[in-house]
């Protein structure tokens, strides 16, 4: 068994260090009042089966609390103000410097609670060691000087989650749809250099990479780009061979027909479609942004997307191609194929490539095939879409935070060069204990809930407003948002709806569970799930109203905060089995990984929660080898395409670099109770020396998890 020192460092449990302590708070007591020695043994050993139980590595100050519930309990008083007097005094010490021994452990990669925050950082490199150094800064100054004391208290009591608080003391916002056009066509500036209109694709995807490059590390969040954005720049290559083709003939003094001529261009075409999407690929992956990781995109292929006619079926090339070189993956440091977390693909269902015989079902089978093997694209349905948002079909910001509908001056729908201020996140799990399954109680605790929520979202929106362009020239003058003037503030595109701002909400599942003791998919708990979800999205409206920003509800992922909300609804209302017995909490409004229930079944309810999660919402279904069952594949395509918005099917993708086991790595308990990876071929259990792949929250990671996301990891249950 391990604790989890304030530092970070996770370090074996010694029992003695708790004896010791009570020990020392007897000895200063009137003998009168102390404790024998047999007392505080059995208090010592109470303690450590109380940890024991909890089945993770527990903090200091949580044992430390445990402590003081033990000498309360058996009336020792005196001794306890003792004991707590000891622990003020400590902590007054070391709120002298907040971030001294936080950062020192930082460098020395002994830090476990930052070593797995996020699953695609290595926190060896020093680039992101200098990442999580000044996040940690950030969150001291956040926490010390420009919060409200009663969002930060919320936040560290995990009532609510305060997001990315490492980045909120610079003027940045979260997520992206970058203006890909807009740039490409009408030129840009990176680095103070002037990039005119390319004359080819593969010039047109070097600038995209370095584009987002630039965007990845002037904000903290995902971005998307679109392919219909590279596709006419397909035709401009084609026009350029065309040209070489004749002339060398010509010099060749060899006479050929015009179909010759553009045959023979039409092949250097695909190689430059080639080049071009290779690119993109090894760039993103091998690109390291100031934040220390690769870039975090997602690459949109939308064949709607453009007109009729040549152009679409350059779109097409450029899909087939990056389908086909995804699924082949990319090589590893011993030159193994392995699936890289990015860039995130989503391809777009609809009428002519979803079913057998249509036009581009060729496409889609791909796409199958590559979902079976890497794990990606992940499939948005432009019937559902449309459905849902006004008639329009448009990427999401990264993993899975989408626009509002927003129409400029001409009454058409804008959404390229439009972003996400930020999110706050609220645990619902927490309202529903905190009530003690009083219905009115609830509602009264929503209420107050959300008026935490309210202003810190608000806290968001005043750190960007008066924000001068210059932050960030890239974002706000030179295209991929705005096109602004040197010193104009971004205030006009935070309000009336330009940009979201995000409601977020966690386990939904846990809290339907503990109000009406049945899951979210029983009738009753069906009915008191979609009231709370209904109830967020009034109360958005309600800010909308007030305000004049677009605030939206969204299902929060919580990659790492679905530990931290575990540990803290333990610490305040214990172990309660089916709701905070878990060391995770279930993202949004998903079914709980535990429960089980058909594939498609599962997308068909969980399609209900998608439509009252406008702001960001993503579903999945948990799938085994499916490489050579890419029917099965297709037929849970056709059925995302029929009943919901966006969802993706999870599969393994892993590799021992120890044997060569290219099968499922799988988790197992320690000799101390941690649950690590493990090799079942081999045995190796060096993080170092496999490559395993999963989705956690709509993105693939690839650098391991903290101890409550594997759990959930190991517990989901197959679909299909």
């Amino acid at each position: 068994m391990n604790i989890i020192k304030r530092n970070g460092k996770e370090v074996a449990f010694d029992s003695v260090k708790i004896k010791a302590a009570i020990v020392k708070a007897n000895e200063e007591v009137v003998p009168v009042e102390r404790l024998t020695l047999e007392q505080i043994e059995d208090m010592t050993n109470d303690v450590v089966k109380q940890c024991d139980d909890m089945g993770r590595a527990m903090g200091v100050e949580e044992i430390q609390n445990l402590v003081e519930d033990a000498l309360m309990n058996v009336g020792a008083f005196a001794i306890a103000r003792k004991y707590i007097t000891y622990r003020y005094k400590r902590a007054l010490v070391r709120k002298s410097n907040t971030t001294d021994d936080q950062i020192l452990s930082l460098i020395e990669c002994t830090n476990e609670e930052v070593k797995q925050e996020n699953s695609n950082k290595n926190p060896t490199v020093n680039s992101v060691q200098r990442d999580y150094m000044a996040g940690e800064v950030s969150k001291d100054i956040t926490r010390r000087l420009l919060l409200p004391e009663e969002i930060t208290k919320a936040h560290e009591e995990g009532i609510i989650h305060f997001h990315d608080s490492d980045y909120f003391a610079q003027h940045m916002h979260n997520c992206c749809l970058v203006n890909l056009e807009d740039m490409l066509q009408n030129g840009t500036v990176i680095s103070e250099t002037m990039i005119e209109r390319p004359k080819s694709f593969s010039t047109a995807c070097n600038i995209a990479t370095q584009i987002i490059a630039q965007v990845a590390s002037s904000q903290y969040g995902g971005q998307s780009i679109s392919l219909s954005h590279l596709a006419p720049f397909v035709d401009v290559s084609r026009q350029k061979f065309i040209k070489e083709v004749r002339a060398e003939f010509e010099n060749e003094g060899v006479i050929v027909t015009e179909e010759q001529v553009k045959r023979l261009a039409e092949v250097r075409v695909k190689n430059e479609i080639k080049r071009g999407v290779q690119m993109i690929q090894y760039q993103v992956i091998t690109l390291m942004t100031t934040n220390g990781q690769a870039p975090f995109v997602t690459v949109f292929m939308y064949l709607n997307e453009v007109e009729e006619g040549q152009v679409k079926e350059d779109l097409a090339l450029i899909i087939e191609e990056t389908l086909k070189q995804r699924m082949l993956g990319v090589k590893n440091e011993q030159g193994i194929y392995v699936t890289p977390a990015f860039p995130k693909l989503i391809y777009v269902l609809q009428e002519d490539n979803i079913r057998e015989g249509s036009r581009f079902y060729e496409l889609t089978k791909l796409a199958a095939k590559c979902t079976a093997k890497r794990l990606v694209p992940d499939y948005i349905s432009e019937k559902i879409m449309k459905e849902l948002k006004e008639g329009y079909c448009y990427p999401c910001m990264g993993c899975r935070s989408f626009l509002s509908v927003y129409k400029n001056e001409k009454n058409e729908g804008k959404f390229y060069g439009r972003f996400n201020q930020g999110v706050v996140t609220l645990n619902l799990v927490d309202v529903a204990c905190s009530s003690k399954g009083d219905i009115d109680e609830f509602w009264k605790i929503m209420n107050e809930r959300m008026e935490l929520c309210y202003k810190g979202l608000m806290c968001r929106y005043e750190r960007l407003k008066g924000t001068p362009s210059d932050v960030a020239p890239i974002l706000w003058q030179y295209g991929a948002l705005a096109r602004l003037k040197k010193g104009e503030t971004l205030d006009k595109l935070l309000v009336d709806g330009y940009s979201t701002i995000s409601l977020g909400y966690a386990g939904l599942c846990e809290c339907v569970k503990y109000m009406t003791n049945e899951s979210h998919t029983g009738e009753k708990g069906l009915a008191f799930g979609l009231e709370v979800m209904q109830y967020l999205n009034d109360r958005c409206d309600e800010w909308k109203e007030q305000t004049s920003l677009a605030f939206s509800v969204y299902g929060t992922p919580i990659e790492s905060t679905t530990y931290k909300f575990s540990k803290c609804l333990q610490k305040r209302f214990g172990k309660i089995p089916g709701v905070t017995d878990k060391n995770y909490i279930t993202n949004s409004y998903h079914v709980n990984v535990t429960e089980e229930i058909d594939a498609f079944e599962k997308l068909t309810f969980e399609s209900q929660f998608q439509k009252l999660s406008p702001g960001g919402a993503i579903s999945y279904v948990e799938v085994p080898n499916m490489n050579n069952n890419i029917d099965a594949v297709l037929a849970v395509m056709e059925h995302i395409y029929e009943h919901i918005m966006y969802a993706e099917l999870n599969t393994k993708s892993d590799y021992c670099m120890e044997c060569g086991y290219d099968g499922e790595i799988v988790i197992n308990n320690d000799e101390s109770g941690k649950l690590v990876w493990e090799c079942p071929h081999c045995g190796n259990r060096d993080q170092d020396k496999m490559s395993v792949a999963r989705r956690t929250c709509g993105y693939i990671g690839t650098q391991f998890w903290n101890q409550g996301r594997t759990q959930e990891i190991k517990e989901r249950v197959l679909h299909l």
